[in-house]
């Protein structure tokens, strides 16, 4: 596989290579892949095996059931075994699909989607067996990744233009209120951020994680939280990030903007439930919001109910991913 690997993707083709010898077989094959993606539960195909029913333990015994244990001599565990010739072409394929969505690596999406594009290989076969719906979890991935029938179809060109078609189409309020951090660290029109790979590395922990997820960065003015946003955003673009983060934008919500020309009762809050009706339908965007307590009050004035009141709910079913950033102070009087 020529075309660069996203972390949990090599993670995969590592633990493959050790769940082969693990079996004492000759080579790795589709089945010690699938095994490896469902072991490998930060990337997205794990997560969608599991959501799926595809769990390790149960494809372990799919493997054990359809091929046993082998004779690999005990001798040859530290040497890099070959990959038979259905998963070496299975990778091949992982690798011109990615290049066709206009990916700049390969996911361990990529490789799971490109197994389930074959119903005779072993590892499709376990998953029937297993009670997995394989065009249905197809679907799901696709879904998840955004790529729909157009972009499918015609590969790199709409994948690499997702953001401006989404823009266009999907999110136009938000876009007109919020910069896309994303876009703009595709574009290289942001600084190297240096000295704040821990913090940026914690944000990116707790936006991974399936419940408590929307971070708050505290600091005092100037000590660069809107540079910890940035810096993630260069990751995300670079995934060096969990894969399903990678596949969003980071959107940087602009108050001001936000609450502009909102001159009659309910006109703010109709603008809020847009923004996060927005988001909920694309499924793909993380907010920034800098200057956090201003939102403690936003349009909440002659009884109407603040912005903070209508993002609640969102962000307690999950609908909504934030990344919050404001002072000691104005956290402990507001928030």
């Amino acid at each position: 596989m020529e075309k660069e690997l996203t972390d949990s993707a090599k993670t995969v083709l590592i633990l493959a290579q050790e769940q082969a010898k693990y079996f004492r077989h000759q080579a790795v094959g589709t089945e010690h892949l699938l095994l490896a993606l469902a072991m490998e539960r930060q990337g997205v195909a794990g997560k969608a095996l599991e959501k799926a029913g595809g769990y390790e333990d149960e494809i372990r015994e799919e493997i054990e059931l359809n091929i046993g244990y082998g004779n690999l001599n005990r001798e040859a565990d530290a040497g890099y075994l070959p990959y038979s010739p259905k998963a070496a072409e299975m990778l091949q394929m992982a690798a011109q699909q990615a290049d066709e969505y206009g990916q700049e690596r390969v996911g361990t999406e990529d490789i799971l989607l490109a197994l389930l594009s074959d119903e005779t290989i072993l590892a499709t076969r376990m998953l029937h067996n297993l009670g997995v719906n394989n065009a249905e979890l197809r679907r799901s991935l696709i879904s998840q990744l955004g790529l729909t029938p157009k972009e499918r179809k015609h590969g790199r060109q709409n994948r690499g233009n997702r953001n401006q078609a989404t823009q266009e189409e999907g999110t136009p309020l938000l876009d007109s209120l919020a910069r896309d951090l994303t876009d703009q660290a595709r574009e290289k029109k942001m600084d190297p951020v240096i000295g704040r790979d821990e913090e940026i590395k914690r944000t990116i922990q707790i936006l991974s994680r399936r419940t408590k997820n929307n971070p708050v960065l505290i600091g005092e003015p100037g000590v660069g939280k809107t540079a910890i946003a940035e810096g993630l955003a260069q990751k995300m673009v670079a995934h060096e990030v969990p894969d399903d983060l990678a596949n969003k934008r980071l959107m940087m919500l602009d108050m001001g903007s936000l609450v502009a020309g909102t001159k009659f009762r309910g006109e703010f809050e109709e603008r809020v439930k847009k923004i996060i009706d927005e988001v909920r339908e694309d499924g793909h965007v993380v907010l920034f919001i800098d200057e956090l307590h201003t939102l403690m009050g936003a349009g909440g004035a002659d009884g109407a109910i603040e912005a903070s009141d209508i993002l609640k709910p969102a962000l307690a079913r999950g609908e909504l991913q934030t990344i919050g950033a404001t002072t000691l102070d104005e956290y402990q009087k507001y928030v």
